[in-house]
């Protein structure tokens, strides 16, 4: 046996996934939401935890364009973790687009086609975690049906993981959960006039 060709074909065969073994030999569906801080926070830890376990982790932020500066994109990149953020494409401003009729359109469009090639990510087990950030937010705000989450949820391998996060989850989308997770705000800087402070709420 020639050694170079048959190294070529093992590692072909490591990048098409063909040798990787599942950290986890059955993928839930979570949910974390609620009107209090951490939602995002806990997602992000749990992608940090999963990295750690040898699992492969997609992160895709919706309305949180490129634009806005997040200190845990940042982090994701200086530490060089093995963790993958994508990003909706398109402008939003959290104060102003939901009242704006073409934006929400677009972002609708938009938000389709993400959970398109999102649901081609994990049917091909591409990841092993799915963290999909504010889109129970967008669910909320009728920006994506329960139609695209549901068959994004059914046509994935058995042991992809999906999480999502973002305000206001309702009841048809809790019934596609393993775990929903509420965060109630009980008390709030913000009460109290202290802004966002960098590294802690951003």
């Amino acid at each position: 046996m020639h050694i170079v060709p048959f190294a070529l074909s093992v590692l072909a065969k490591i990048f098409n996934n063909d040798y990787h073994k599942a950290m986890l030999e059955k993928g839930l569906v979570q949910i974390y939401t609620g009107d209090g801080k951490g939602k995002t926070t806990a997602a992000f830890g749990l992608a940090f935890r999963s990295c750690g376990a040898g699992n492969r982790v997609l992160i895709y932020q919706f309305l949180k364009p490129e634009s806005l500066k997040l200190s845990e994109r940042d982090a994701i990149k200086s530490c060089g973790l093995d963790i993958e953020l994508e990003i909706l494409e398109m402008p939003w401003d959290m104060r102003v687009s939901l009242d704006d009729p073409c934006v929400c359109k677009l972002a609708r469009e938009k938000i389709q086609e993400a959970c398109s090639q999102i649901q081609k990510y994990a049917s091909s087990r591409k990841y092993d975690v799915i963290i999909l950030d504010e889109i129970v937010f967008c669910h909320y705000k009728s920006l994506v049906t329960t139609e695209a989450i549901k068959e994004l949820i059914n046509s994935r391998d058995s042991r992809v993981e999906i999480v999502m996060t973002g305000r206001g989850a309702k009841q048809d989308l809790i019934e596609l959960a393993d775990l929903v997770s509420e965060i109630k705000s009980v008390k709030h800087p913000y009460q109290s006039g202290v802004n966002a402070r960098k590294g802690i709420e951003y």
